[in-house]
């Protein structure tokens, strides 16, 4: 179909009869389902080489079983016959999906929007925000440099300034109340945007989002709607880790990535917001969702409008919805523990060690699943390459956040006794 025909149409096509059934759906319905309350039986799902402590796995994901044949099914039913494939299954296969994901999170279907990265995420929402002469961009020092060159380019073209704040010194010693109350110190009458992080991948500490909440709907108090501060988050080191809900956060927009914690396709992401969340941004880039909803894009719902469209790898978006129904069927709240347990044992044992300084809390309420560290003596740089060589996956802090540490990071993949043997390999590095 070319271009033109395709764009002309997109509203009809949404409404196609489901022609055959989904080959995933086939897929998953022909397995036995893994006994999920055994943790060797999860870790089994996967295709983790075990030669090796795989203490990276926020960085991209392995995906779980159910993922991988559910990306074969839709990439063999789109390389048989991609026209027909899509248009029989789109539409069932894209409100699966958000279906899944609103269950996750404790919200609707359509109140996401679609995209390939937490990077994707955060140019689509900012790119598109509404600000007035005089109004400011609040922001922190310790984001990821998605969010910084997102706000800067919005800022440069909007005439509007960017302020960032530290929400703590010495990442260590951060406590929920002191980060609430620097950003509530912050927040003036000329605050429309506040652009803050869930877990900071360079400290690995895990800001009060609630409590940002509540210090944000004081600030909004009395305040006109188009003056209304809007609380965003780059959420996708929290998400998949911490058992929360949309409602439970209490934030204006939440936008992520699917290919980390969550073990989702990779080049897979969302952004989720409220009413007021969606209400002071607008679309970028064309949507393509038309196709699907049988709308046109000036009738659909804001986060259809704000789906970038064109074609994307299909087969890794419709695959989605199993990596979401894969983590309830663990139990969030039982990952949750299961993630904050190993964490709170990785940090221990480096906290004991005379030779390790250890820069995220070790309060589970104030770091996730990212532990950061010094060796005296080594940097940190090498103090990577010599767990590699031990047989254990570390990872550095991007250079661009201004500090330079060593991360550890034990997830749902993890075992008690792969803790324990990183935590051997760091004591053995003088």
């Amino acid at each position: 179909m070319r271009r033109r025909g395709f764009l002309a149409s997109a509203a009809v096509l949404g409404a196609a009869p489901l022609l055959t059934k989904c080959r995933a759906h086939d897929a998953a319905a022909s397995k036995a389902p893994a006994d999920l309350s055994d943790w060797e039986q999860v870790r089994r799902q996967f295709s983790l080489d075990p030669a090796w402590v795989h203490m990276s796995m926020f960085f991209l994901a392995s995906h779980p079983a159910p993922v991988k044949e559910a990306i074969e099914a839709h990439r063999r039913g789109l390389d048989e016959n991609p026209y027909n494939y899509t248009e029989e299954n789109i539409g069932p296969l894209e409100r699966a999906m958000r279906a899944a994901a609103g269950e996750y999170f404790g919200c609707q279907p359509d109140d996401f929007a679609m995209t390939d990265s937490t990077t994707m995420g955060l140019g689509t929402f900012y790119g598109g925000i509404a600000l007035r002469e005089g109004q400011e961009i609040l922001s922190t020092t310790h984001d990821h440099p998605a969010t910084d060159r997102a706000l800067d380019y919005r800022a440069a073209r909007s005439g509007a300034a960017v302020r960032r704040i530290p929400l703590y010194g010495k990442s260590s010693e951060a406590n929920p109340e002191q980060m609430a109350a620097e950003l509530a110190r912050a927040i003036t009458p000329r605050t429309r945007l506040i652009a803050v992080t869930w877990v900071h991948s360079s400290t690995g500490v895990k800001t009060p989002l609630p409590l940002f909440a509540q210090a944000v709907a004081a600030a909004n108090r009395g305040r006109a709607e188009p003056d209304r501060a809007i609380l965003c988050v780059d959420g996708v080191h929290g998400f998949g880790v911490d058992d929360q809900t949309a409602a439970s956060l209490g934030v204006d927009v939440f936008i992520a990535g699917c290919h980390k914690w969550i073990f989702g396709p990779r080049g897979t992401g969302l952004i989720w917001a409220n009413a007021a969340g969606w209400a002071v941004t607008s679309p970028t880039i064309p949507t393509f969702d038309g196709m699907w909803r049988g709308e046109t894009a000036e009738r659909m719902p804001r986060p259809g409008q704000m789906t970038p469209g064109g074609f994307h790898s299909f087969e890794h978006r419709w695959a989605l919805e199993p990596a979401f129904r894969f983590h309830l069927a663990v139990g969030k709240a039982r990952i949750a523990r299961r993630i904050r347990d190993l964490n709170e044992q990785c940090k221990r044992g480096l906290s004991q060690m005379p030779h390790v300084r250890l820069h995220t809390p070790l309060s589970g309420n104030v770091s996730a699943g990212i532990i950061s560290f010094e060796v005296d003596g080594v940097d940190p740089g090498q103090v990577v390459e010599r767990l590699r060589q031990r047989k254990v996956i570390a990872s550095v802090t991007p250079r661009s956040y201004g500090v330079n540490y060593a991360r550890l990071s034990p997830s749902l993949l993890t075992s008690p006794a792969d803790v324990e043997a990183a935590l051997r390999a760091v004591r053995e590095i003088a």
